[in-house]
């Protein structure tokens, strides 16, 4: 097994940036969350936490607010905290490295800082009802006008939009040029008029995805990000830091429960219904694979590389390591489907809108199929009643 994912050649410092944080978190433990306190309030004041003590940022220059060292130095937080069983690192690196990449000096120096130390909230308004994740099928349209748009339309799946106060909006500027050209960025404040944020309830009992009606909504100018048409490509900055299984930290939480499971296939061989070991042993497989491809991507961001559509490899992999993990461990511990408010459940419950949340399975299948492996479109079949 895999026991340190992000040993390609650590630098020297990686292991003193690691002793130091350990050190920090044994001061500075995670605070409880308290009761009927909401999942997204908690996770803030632990971005706050963390934030003080310097571990919000690390890849991010000094000048925005961050710590100007490497995306390794980022990972490896990302992986001590799974493997302490703490809610991972705030879940803005995917934004902040698009405002990085896309934003004006000022925006960067304007919204970065903010963002990293949770003085500002941001949500993502990509999906919609009539399209999904499928960014060439957005409807939403922002009309410009003198020095600034009134932006019309609906976003769905934006994940707590109620506890944000910017949302990292895509609107197209023009309906009649290709939807890789004609959509643009906004940062768009959520108390704007015309703004409605509607909350919806999950299975799990969660109310993290959101509808977002934008009825004529005025954004400024200073308020696009980058030029009008780069909206698409910074998309999919976004979408690709978004799907690394280590900048999530989803890669230390997936080895604890394999390592967990395996040793019960080793002590209760005898035991397990017939294929359970099986199950087990494909779990492992994903498990390895996924660790391959993540280690895979660090290093070629290492090697200045910018993240790109092979990324989708990477969330169909974690997708299905997730999935897998978590209804094999049902099987192998069924008596925590029971538990009340058990961890493994709710992980489990979860796990089933992994093919769906950054991106559908079927949407990364046809960008690794068009981007990739640069195939061709199939062509539609005749229709037999045309004339």
């Amino acid at each position: 097994m895999t026991d340190t994912p992000l040993d390609f050649g650590d630098p020297a410092d990686l292991d003193r940036l690691r002793r130091d944080f350990r050190a920090w978190l044994a001061g500075h433990p995670l605070p409880e969350r308290r009761p009927d306190e909401p999942l997204p309030v908690f996770l803030h004041r632990w971005h706050r936490q963390l934030h003080s003590g310097g571990w919000v940022g690390l890849d991010v220059p000094e000048r925005y607010g961050g710590r100007g060292l490497s995306a390794l130095h980022q990972v490896a937080i990302s992986d001590e905290l799974g493997a302490c069983h703490a809610p991972g690192i705030p879940r803005i690196g995917y934004l902040a490295h698009a405002l990085m990449e896309f934003a004006g000096e000022d925006q960067r120096r304007r919204w970065l800082p903010r963002m990293l130390a949770g003085d500002d909230v941001w949500c993502q308004g990509f999906s919609e009802p009539g399209a999904g994740s499928d960014l060439a099928g957005m409807s939403t349209l922002a009309t410009r006008h003198d020095g600034h748009y009134s932006v019309r339309g609906q976003k769905l799946w934006t994940s707590y939009a109620q506890y944000s106060g910017l949302c990292l909006l895509l609107a197209r500027t023009d309906r009649g040029a290709p939807a890789h050209r004609s959509i643009t960025a906004f940062a768009l404040p959520l108390d704007r008029p015309g703004v409605t944020v509607r909350p919806l309830r999950a299975m799990n009992g969660d109310d993290e995805f959101c509808e977002l009606f934008l009825d004529d909504v005025r954004i400024e100018e200073s308020e696009r990000i980058g030029a009008e048409g780069d909206g698409w490509p910074l998309a999919m900055t976004t979408v690709s830091y978004e799907r690394n299984a280590l900048d999530t930290g989803h890669i230390s939480k997936y080895g604890l429960l394999v390592e967990r499971l395996r040793r019960v296939a080793r002590d209760r061989r005898g035991e397990l219904p017939d294929g359970l070991l099986s199950e087990i042993g494909r779990c492992f497989v994903d498990y390895e694979v996924l660790v391959a491809h993540a280690r895979r991507r660090t290093a070629e961001r290492l090697g200045g590389q910018a993240a790109g559509p092979e990324s989708s490899i990477d969330k169909l992999l974690m997708t299905r390591t997730e999935q897998r993990l978590y209804e094999t461990a049902l099987k192998v511990f069924p008596g925590e489907l029971h538990e009340e408010g058990g961890e493994l459940f709710g992980d489990y419950l979860y796990s089933r809108a992994a093919s769906v949340y950054g991106g559908t399975s079927q949407i990364q299948r046809n960008i690794i199929a068009k981007r990739v492996l640069h195939l061709p479109s199939l062509s539609k079949p005749p229709n037999p009643g045309a004339t």
